[in-house]
């Protein structure tokens, strides 16, 4: 069953014990930055937190409800994070019907995919209150998170969890990403999206016409809408529909007072206005999930125009920062939901694996089941060119045996099968925005590394070794005789 709203989801974390709340006043001024920091990088990902009572604010704050790998499966309601890919897999490996039966056979899977689709309410709880003549950003719990984030002369506070929502001008075709909102007074904010982003894909046509740009930003949902803002999804895939296919349940959505915009009607805090064509201002810096601050630049300014919110408005925030923190589970989920996709277009994939060092896009490993000489660099080489995973800065493909999930045992895989001549290949090519280690903004190298077995035809000139491996009836005998040796 769904989850109502992100209240109903904190106290199902709270009736499992996953949840601490914190009844001292505490500054949204970088003092919940490091409590829940400290909380992120206890065992296992610490709890979530629920901040009763915020210095300047009425309304509470909760932090890391992602934030380990139980929370993150409790929020998309699964046993496993794999058993949404399964889900996935079971769409997916239907045949293409061909006989009037076979299409009678598929109806019912399409019949329930629809159900999943958005639905547009004439009411909704985001809107009790309605804040239009005279809307102030300052009376809500925004968080500044580390010590030199913002500008001079504003506080430097950011909200860290929006789901902006834009239309695309041409098509009318809804997005919604999660681009980090700073805010610079009671009116205005910045807009961070990068270039390679749908959001900023819609700016460029609005600005193209010379028009004003409508959007909306929505904090704090039901956990399946949160995370969906933040999924790699093809810009053809309302994340929307996404999130009803994860929790089951059509996302009912209400139309913004002041533009045609929709949010989800179980919001938390919604924050409408527009966009002005080639009006930047300079956005950061900001203490980013690559455990440095990403630079100051240029980037387009949101105009607030009203702000609605509930009653009894629950304030969600994340912090990022030095892994492992909150997003690191989020990124997980997102390893796995994703991996039957990608096998559509690699189906000799047997396992991927993103390492929380790497921070989502520095570190790939991947397993294939390896079928012809040169077939590892073909998946590097697949990769750098496919959507998001053009920003790996470092592929690392394995044979099927690896375990990739095992960090230990692939990297001695990696450290005895590499010839570093014969086996890397370094390429130039777009990187993440928040890079800060090429020379240019936004691109330069990556490296790709093929740590599979050698044929000849790879330039072996000698047979590749045997791994060592104890033989099955001594490892029975072993199991056997176990409490014998005095274990």
């Amino acid at each position: 069953m769904a989850y109502k709203d992100l209240r109903e989801f904190v106290d199902a974390l709270e009736d499992k014990g996953l949840l601490h709340r914190v009844q001292a006043e505490v500054d949204p001024i970088l003092e919940i930055s490091e409590i829940t920091d400290r909380m992120c990088k206890s065992p296992g990902g610490g709890k979530a937190l629920y901040f009763e009572n915020v210095k300047g604010s009425a309304f509470p704050v909760v932090t890391n409800i992602f934030g380990s790998f139980e929370r993150m499966s409790m929020a998309l309601e699964v046993d496993k994070l794999d058993d949404v890919a399964e889900r996935i897999q079971k769409l997916l490996d239907q045949a293409p019907p061909k006989t009037l039966m076979e299409k009678l056979a598929v109806l019912p899977k399409l019949l329930e995919f629809s159900q999943f689709f958005p639905r547009t309410v004439k009411s909704a709880p985001c809107q009790e209150v309605v804040e239009k003549d005279n809307p102030d950003l300052s009376k809500f719990p925004i968080l500044k998170c580390w010590p030199s984030d913002g500008q001079p002369g504003d506080e430097g506070r950011f909200i860290t969890f929006p789901m902006v929502f834009t239309k695309d001008p041409e098509t009318g075709r809804p997005n919604c990403g999660m681009y980090r909102i700073h805010v610079y007074d009671k009116t205005t904010t910045g807009m961070h999206w990068h270039i390679h982003k749908d959001g900023a894909r819609h700016y460029d046509k609005y600005k193209a016409m010379g028009k004003r740009m409508p959007a909306a930003i929505a904090v704090g949902s039901d956990p399946a809408v949160i995370y969906s803002a933040t999924a790699p999804l093809p810009e053809s895939v309302d994340e929307m529909i996404f999130a009803g296919f994860l929790r089951k349940k059509p996302v009912e959505m209400v139309k913004c007072i002041t533009s045609d915009i929709e949010v989800p009607a179980n919001s938390e805090l919604v924050i409408e206005g527009y966009i002005e064509p080639a009006e930047t201002r300079m956005e950061g810096p900001f203490g980013d999930h690559t455990g440095f601050y990403s630079a100051a630049d240029l980037y387009p300014v949101f105009h607030v125009t009203c702000i609605t919110h509930k009653k009894d408005m629950l304030y969600p925030a994340t912090i990022v920062g030095k892994p492992p923190m909150e997003d690191c589970y989020m990124a997980k989920a997102t390893e796995r939901i994703f991996l039957p996709l990608l096998k559509l277009d690699f189906p000799e994939i047997v396992d991927i694996h993103l390492p929380m060092e790497g921070v989502f896009h520095n570190a790939v490993l991947v397993s294939i089941k390896k079928s012809y000489p040169g077939h590892a660099k073909r998946v590097i080489y697949g990769f750098w060119g496919k959507g998001q995973m053009m920003f790996a800065k470092l592929i690392i493909v394995l044979d099927d045996d690896v375990d990739v999930q095992d960090l230990s045992y692939s990297a001695w895989r990696v450290l005895n099968n590499v010839d570093w001549r014969r086996d890397v290949i370094i390429a130039e090519g777009p990187l993440d925005d928040l890079d800060h280690a090429a020379n240019f903004p936004r691109y330069g190298s990556k490296m790709g590394i093929d740590a599979t077995r050698k044929t000849r035809e790879e330039g072996m000139t000698r047979d590749w070794p045997e791994e060592l491996y104890m033989s099955d009836d001594i490892k029975a005998l072993v199991d056997k005789r176990w409490k014998e040796y005095g274990f």
